[in-house]
């Protein structure tokens, strides 16, 4: 059973510590591994432009959702094995593979390398991964850490070097991310630790997120991924119109159950809807009925808010504190938390 009380618990709490610390930890690793990428990064000034850009990996849809409002150039984000067919020597393949036994990274890697692809990849030092992108025409930039969101913002810094994207805002991600961990911080109470709130409001019903917009739905996926991974229980990011139906068919609110009594509790539905200040009148029309159907069926809706400006630091910061929330739903449902 969900126990808020245990959001403040400092026993939880510490169980949790290495997972908390981990995630407050984000914005110095991503700063860390930028300032010593800066020679790296001003060697690719001199790279042409390509016919396409493919993006291939595991975290390719992160860095595609970043990218594709305003890669200059056609883009596609690939994250299974290999690469299309038409890709060649006149295009470039980006890879940010936190993860040094990504599978599919290797096999985007090596057909880049066969096919004489130009290839720019992130990758931790000395892994299969960097010894596979080995080439005349590749730009390997090895990195310290295991964090996927320290490899893609620095793939998203090098892309950007290379004039196949303006103004990502990457300079900007490691102090969203400060400023995520100090708000989301365990020493911060309930009554002002948005993560914290947002848990209490999702407890133990079932997630269900939304974000009004690509990236923020995005960012919306990633975090429903880590929600049923700290809960065990089912979280889904849909679309508005594919999550109105699961609001309506939420069964009503019984305020005399008694979880120690009645079993089984019938299991409620909860919404947070993930919003970076980049709504379009499409997206706030589904807002408008998905806030409805809300009211009609009282369900909880929250607003999990990002920062303003370029798509970096808007996704990152949405991003950590949908992984805060997590985390602190694991821990008040007394669950182990695991997972960086």
């Amino acid at each position: 059973m969900f126990d808020d009380a245990r959001l403040d618990d400092p026993a939880a709490l510490d169980e949790a510590d290495p997972q908390l610390r981990h995630l407050a930890e984000s914005g110095a690793r991503v700063r860390r591994e930028l300032d010593g990428a800066g020679d790296w990064l001003q060697s690719l000034e001199n790279v042409g432009l390509p016919r396409a850009v493919i993006v291939a990996g595991r975290d390719a849809s992160r860095v595609h959702a970043v990218l594709e409002p305003s890669c200059v150039l056609p883009l596609l984000g690939r994250s299974w094995p290999g690469l299309p067919g038409w890709a060649g020597p006149l295009d470039t393949v980006a890879v940010a593979a936190s993860d040094p036994g990504d599978e599919t990274a290797l096999s985007a890697i090596g057909e880049a390398v066969r096919r004489d692809c130009t290839l720019v990849v992130v990758c931790p030092a000395g892994s299969a991964v960097a010894r596979a992108a080995e080439g005349r025409h590749s730009w390997v930039l090895p990195i310290g850490c295991d964090d996927p969101v320290a490899a893609v913002v620095l793939l998203l810094a090098a892309l950007q070097r290379m004039g196949l994207a303006t103004h990502t805002g990457v300079e900007q991600a490691s102090d969203a991310l400060d400023r995520v961990a100090v708000a989301c911080s365990p020493f911060a109470d309930a009554a002002t630790n948005p993560a914290k709130d947002l848990a209490a409001t999702v407890g133990d019903s079932t997630a269900l997120l939304w974000g009004t917009s690509a990236l923020a739905a995005h960012a919306a996926r990633r975090s429903a991924y880590r929600i049923a991974g700290s809960t065990g229980s089912p979280a889904l990011a849909a679309a508005a119109a594919h999550l109105v139906p699961l609001i309506k068919a939420t069964p009503p609110r019984d305020l005399f159950a008694d979880p120690f009594q009645d079993s089984p509790v019938p299991v409620r539905s909860s919404v947070l809807v993930f919003d970076d200040g980049a709504a379009e009148d499409v997206t706030a029309g589904e807002r408008d009925r998905l806030a409805q159907a809300c009211a009609d069926y009282d369900v909880p809706i929250e607003q999990v808010v990002g920062e303003s400006g370029p798509p970096v630091p808007r996704y990152v910061s949405l991003l950590a504190t949908g992984h805060y929330v997590a985390t602190y739903l694991g821990v008040a449902l007394g669950h182990e938390v695991t997972g960086g």
